[in-house]
């Protein structure tokens, strides 16, 4: 999967050409002068289009940073649920939630890399109160599995399970992201699913 792929997979069609394009490059310069120094006008320049085409489809800057993460967002949830519906025990779950998040990352790093320094101005941004509603909206059948499996994630707090879960993935990730490791997360992705596991695992009655 390439960012291509995504955009096609998100927005396919003729009629979403230029919305694509604008989504491309944006991720591009955002990615290399980081989301600050980006303007609408280094992005406009870059597209080949108008200042006004770009406000049309995203408002203002703001608008097509949220828009932006929001896609890959659910990009990465429908890979998540997709792995998550094969699963029939709840270790199955676990691992599938890991293998999905590493999977996502793994084949769209420039993605993932935007979401990671993204996610400070959506959530505190203009955008927040979407991303809230979105997130019920995407996060239904992770929610429903969850609930789903009863005392078979033990009694830890229902709001530090996913960290549990996603956390040793997601700090390899970021490692990976930014250099500071060489070996693809894809490579260690039943390492990391295993020690999920291992860390909700419930000792069973001797």
């Amino acid at each position: 999967m390439d960012t291509a792929d995504l955009l096609e997979r998100c927005y396919p069609g003729r009629r979403a050409e230029l919305k694509r394009d604008i989504f491309r490059k944006a991720l591009g310069l955002f990615n290399e002068q980081g989301i600050e120094a980006t303007t609408i006008e280094m992005i406009r320049a870059e597209c080949d289009t108008s200042v006004g085409a770009i406000y049309h489809h995203f408002g203002n800057k703001e608008g097509l940073v949220a828009a932006l993460f929001f896609t890959a967002l659910d990009d990465q949830a429908r890979l998540r649920d997709s792995y998550l519906a094969d699963a029939q025990t709840t270790e199955a779950g676990v691992h599938a939630l890991v293998h999905s998040y590493v999977d996502w990352v793994d084949s769209q790093p420039e993605w993932a890399r935007f979401q990671y320094h993204a996610r400070f101005a959506v959530t505190k941004g203009p955008f927040k109160d979407e991303l809230a509603t979105r997130n019920k909206t995407r996060n239904k059948q992770l929610l429903e599995w969850l609930r789903a499996q009863g005392n078979e994630l033990g009694s830890f707090p229902a709001e530090l399970i996913l960290s549990l879960i996603v956390g040793q993935a997601d700090s390899y990730c970021r490692a990976w992201l930014s250099g500071r490791v060489k070996g693809s997360p894809k490579a260690y992705r039943d390492m990391l699913a295993q020690a999920a596991w291992r860390s909700l695992c419930i000792p069973q009655p001797q």
